[in-house]
């Protein structure tokens, strides 16, 4: 008796068929490498459209162009002063936007250098002697200089102002 109740049991338990388990599993794995690939794929589409982009972008950018310089003529000015006569003589190149720029300031080099001589002479020796004073005087030479030549004028495109030589006496 003790063998029927156990053939009993055996036959109780039905193998699930062979090739039905692993067909899923097999299309369970299609399926997640479709997915992997579907997702692998986009990113790759993705940033190679950013990188396409950031490449246009390069391409689209101006070129980069030479710094145009404009070398004054020396000022030679007297320095307001309580202790005797203080002389201050600079030479200096403006940095301007383009060749039209030079050629503007050019046709009224008079008005720039009248601008520049009523600045420079206003100034103390204490005032331009240190290297934050030297930067100060450029920043307001910039203003200047920029200041519009006609009274409804546009003003002048000014990058820098560069001391080439610097003597006070």
């Amino acid at each position: 008796m003790s063998k029927a109740p156990a053939k009993a049991a055996e036959a109780d338990v039905v193998p699930a068929p062979a090739g039905r388990s692993k067909k899923k599993l097999i299309i369970m794995i299609a399926a997640g490498i479709l997915v992997l690939s579907g997702v692998g794929g986009g990113a790759a589409i993705f940033l190679s459209k950013k990188n396409a982009a950031s490449k246009d972008k390069e391409h689209k950018t101006e070129p980069v162009k030479a710094p145009v310089f404009l070398p004054l003529e020396p000022f030679t000015v007297n320095l307001q002063s309580e202790n005797g006569d203080k002389y201050l003589q600079v030479a200096m190149t403006l940095q301007v936007q383009d060749e039209e720029q030079v050629n503007l300031i050019k046709l009224n080099n008079a008005q720039v250098r009248s601008r520049l001589l009523i600045l420079l002479s206003s100034k103390q020796a204490s005032e331009i002697l240190t290297s934050e004073g030297k930067e100060k005087l450029a920043e307001e030479i910039i203003e200047q200089v920029k200041l519009p030549f006609s009274p409804k004028g546009e003003p002048q495109k000014l990058n820098g102002v560069f001391f080439t030589s610097f003597v006070i006496q």
